[in-house]
């Protein structure tokens, strides 16, 4: 049974205080001087092996996990057959007890003792009106096929269609998930989450994700455009989800990453339109693809 608007009694400041999280979650990787901060940015000693790792005695949870994940992914140590499994070289060993091998949730428990210190994505779905899929991204392994993806997709578009989710985000129980949604023209965005994972995270997710794509499709938000621009899109959700793991929730930062992606290094974006970066983006992608 769905138990529909869970959102802090509709507050319209839902989204304005969304906003606000995801600001602060960004200021904390550009300043180091803005004190111990609060929940996920609160600055708190680590152990002498993490310390090491970091270059520093104490990090906020959100920090240390990106950077240990910025690390995995420089140095390719997800398994190829199987990417929520790190392998771990000599550096990861000495922070992980020596093990070969770690799962994602276990890089989460053990630095910081339980999965919900860092917030975790199960899915991003973007649907049309009819609940046809336009571009999907899935991080876990609780849908196993095809078929149950689509089965998930379909259930959840039922419930959900007939809400009023177009002046501001929703927020729901589905199937043991929090779900956090928000329509636009023949558009509808959903993410998906744990069942005790934070709301407010998962609406900055959420929003962030929106705005992107509104400057990625330069403010015609449907589905022809989406479906003219899905290269675009699917760069956007790589950005900000990566195994799950948050990366970026503002929207400028992940639209001016996808418009820079794979952009030839004569010529910068800062010499470019927004129109001509997303041309060129599009056109490398596309190479990359036929390759």
């Amino acid at each position: 049974m769905m138990a529909t608007s869970r959102l802090f009694g509709r507050c319209g400041g839902l989204l304005e205080a969304a906003k606000a999280f995801s600001a602060s979650f960004a200021s904390s990787y550009s300043s180091s001087s803005s004190g111990n901060g609060r929940g996920l940015m609160r600055v708190i000693p680590v152990s002498p092996q993490l310390g090491k790792f970091l270059g520093a005695s104490e990090a906020s949870r959100t920090d240390a996990i990106k950077k240990i994940w910025d690390y995995i992914k420089l140095h390719n140590l997800q398994n190829p057959a199987n990417k929520k499994e790190i392998i771990c070289d000599e550096k990861l060993k000495t922070i992980f007890a020596g093990k070969e091998s770690v799962g994602m949730n276990l890089l989460i428990e053990t630095k910081f003792g339980n999965a919900e210190s860092c917030p975790s994505i199960k899915n991003i779905l973007l649907l049309d009106s009819e609940g046809n899929r336009v571009a999907v991204k899935y991080y876990s392994d609780e849908w196993p096929n095809n078929s149950a993806k689509e089965a998930f997709e379909k259930s959840l578009f039922t419930k959900t269609q007939k809400t009023n989710a177009r002046t501001e985000a929703e927020i729901a129980m589905f199937e043991s998930h929090i779900i956090v949604y928000k329509f636009v023209q023949d558009l509808h965005f959903f993410v998906t989450g744990a069942e005790n994972e934070n709301e407010l995270i998962l609406v900055t997710v959420l929003q962030g994700f929106f705005d992107a794509v509104g400057l990625l499709l330069r403010g015609t938000v449907d589905k022809k455009e989406a479906l003219e621009n899905l290269d675009l899109i699917l760069l956007c959700l790589d950005e900000i989800v990566d195994g799950g793991i948050i990366l970026e929730t503002d929207a400028n930062v992940i639209a001016g990453k996808v418009a820079s992606h794979n952009i030839d290094a004569a010529a910068p974006l800062s010499e470019q339109t927004i129109s001509q970066a997303l041309a060129t983006a599009r056109e490398h992608l596309a190479r990359s693809l036929l390759k």
